[in-house]
């Protein structure tokens, strides 16, 4: 009696069961990787002033002849975050203000991912702040 038939058998099956698993695992559909969006707007509780229409306008101005456009838009994050979410993130009061007029002028990254905004240390404070009160006038 020979050992060669019922080896060729056993492989035989054990090939045609990993042929089978194979067509059962893949069945012919397309496999597409969805990532969910990622919320990154994290709201800072606080109250908020409304911004003097004035100063808005004078700091789109101030934003339009600048660097910002680069990587921020108004409606859809960019490079940076959109500027309807920063607004949607920070309270409009003095404090916030301040706070990311100062970031404006050193620049940084963390805040929204890995991006990393370049410092703008020709800017004055005040003009600074002024861009900033456009920005968070834009919240909804």
């Amino acid at each position: 009696m020979s050992i060669l038939p019922i080896t060729r058998s056993f492989a035989s099956a054990g090939g045609l069961l990993l042929i089978i698993l194979f067509m059962a695992a893949c069945n012919n559909e397309p496999h597409q990787t969805v990532r969910e969006p990622i919320d990154y707007i994290k709201p800072i509780p606080g109250p908020s002033d409304s911004v003097p229409v004035a100063a808005a306008k004078k700091g789109e101005v101030l934003i339009g002849y600048s660097d910002c456009y680069t990587c921020h838009k108004d409606e859809k994050r960019s490079i940076g975050p959109a500027f309807r979410d920063i607004a949607k993130r920070y309270p409009v009061n003095e404090a916030y203000i301040q706070y990311l007029a100062k970031k404006i002028i050193s620049g940084g990254s963390g805040s929204w991912g890995a991006a990393v905004m370049i410092p703008h240390p020709a800017l004055t404070a005040d003009d600074a702040q002024t861009m900033v009160r456009y920005i968070l006038s834009l919240r909804q």
